[in-house]
Order: structure tokens, then C-alpha cells, then sequence
């Protein structure tokens, strides 16, 4: 129903951002909020609207790249929006197509709601029908900005987000360690712990 919606970002929570477009403010569901940035610059955000007989929920991704394997991922039995949305929280498609290809199902359970059962369905009905998509991914840029020392609520904030995508406080806790020697902004302590977390077995 909607592709994209281009407009202002104006609020950014650990679960959702606001993306003011003529007037209206649409909140948008999306895998790492702080990959998104409250700036007066218009940004793009390509969408994908979930209807439920209790709700609907608007997903935003920053590619479309990033939305495709998100569709995908939702037609698999036991992976809601939700469970798709932590597994494209991480930043790194590739490594999750690459693991559904070589079956990998130890790769996969590492990520919340995925057990044994619905890694095996994810790569009985996905493997073979992803690489033609996928052959160059754009991911959000890598880069973190360094944040002054006032600014301390960064880890916080990404811990929180993380919270809102499943993981538990047992998980966070064995990276919250790793992730105090850091001086990062929000969507770097997304990213690191995420890296972390993925490393866990």
C-alpha cells in the first residue's frame, strides 16, 4: 500500500521513530530505531504496512533491500514482525541469508524467538530463494559518532531497544560489560552489542 514516505524525523524511541510528512506524524516500527537521526534533513523511509484484525503497524526500513528480506522472513511459520525485526536489527543480512544457505540453525537460534524448530523452517522455506535478491546488500553505514562525555544515555537507550526486540536481561547483562569500555552514540551500542550477542552460543 505504501512504498515510501519521505519527511522529517522528529522523535526517536527505543522501538519506533516519528517521521513528520506534510503535517502528519506517522509512527514507524522499525528494526534499529537509532540508525535513524532527528535532523531537519528529509529522509526516506521505505515502508511496509502489517494488518491484524486488532491493529495495524506501519514497518519502515532505511532500504529496500532491508524490506524485501523482511518480507520474506515474515512468510515463515513462527517468525512474526517482531521476530524479523531483531533478526534485521543486527545490521547484516548477508551473514543471515549465508547461514540459511549453508544451514546453519546454530547462526540462527542466537537470535530472539528463534529456536531450533523455526531456524529449520527458516531454512527449509527461504534456502535458494534469497541470493538473487540479495547479491549487494547497502546496510546502514558503519561509522559511529563519538559522543561527548555529557552525553551518557546512549548505552541506555540502545539497551532498551534491544529490550523492545527480545532479548532478555540474562543476555544483555553478559555484554553490557564490553559495551561500558565503549564511547559510542545509540546506534553504535546497537551495533556492537548486537555483534556480541550474535558471537554468544
Amino acid at each position: 500500500m505504501y512504498d515510501y514516505i519521505k519527511g522529517i524525523v522528529t522523535r526517536v524511541t527505543p522501538e519506533y521513530i516519528t517521521l513528520d510528512q506534510g503535517g502528519v506524524g506517522w509512527q514507524i516500527m522499525t528494526p534499529n530505531p537509532y540508525a535513524f537521526h532527528q535532523t531537519e534533513e528529509i529522509q526516506q523511509v521505505f515502508t511496509y504496512l502489517h494488518v491484524r484484525e486488532d491493529s495495524n503497524t506501519l514497518l519502515g526500513f532505511k532500504t529496500l533491500e532491508q524490506r524485501e528480506l523482511f518480507k520474506k522472513l515474515i512468510t515463515v511459520s513462527g517468525i512474526g514482525p517482531k521476530g524479523a525485526l531483531a533478526i534485521l536489527a543486527s545490521g547484516i543480512p548477508s551473514q543471515v541469508i549465508g547461514a540459511i544457505e549453508r544451514e546453519d540453525e546454530t547462526f540462527l537460534v542466537q537470535f530472539p524467538g528463534v529456536g531450533k524448530k523455526t531456524a529449520r523452517q527458516m531454512i527449509l522455506d527461504l534456502k535458494g530463494k534469497l541470493g538473487d535478491l540479495f547479491t549487494e546488500i547497502e546496510m546502514p553505514d558503519t561509522e559511529v559518532t563519538l559522543l561527548s562525555m555529557a552525553e551518557n544515555g546512549a548505552m541506555e537507550e540502545a539497551i532498551l531497544a534491544l529490550e523492545a526486540l527480545g532479548y532478555s536481561q540474562r543476555e544483555l547483562t553478559k555484554v553490557k560489560r564490553d559495551l561500558q569500555k565503549e564511547d559510542l552514540d545509540t546506534e553504535g551500542y546497537m551495533k556492537l552489542a548486537l555483534r556480541l550477542l550474535l558471537k554468544q552460543t
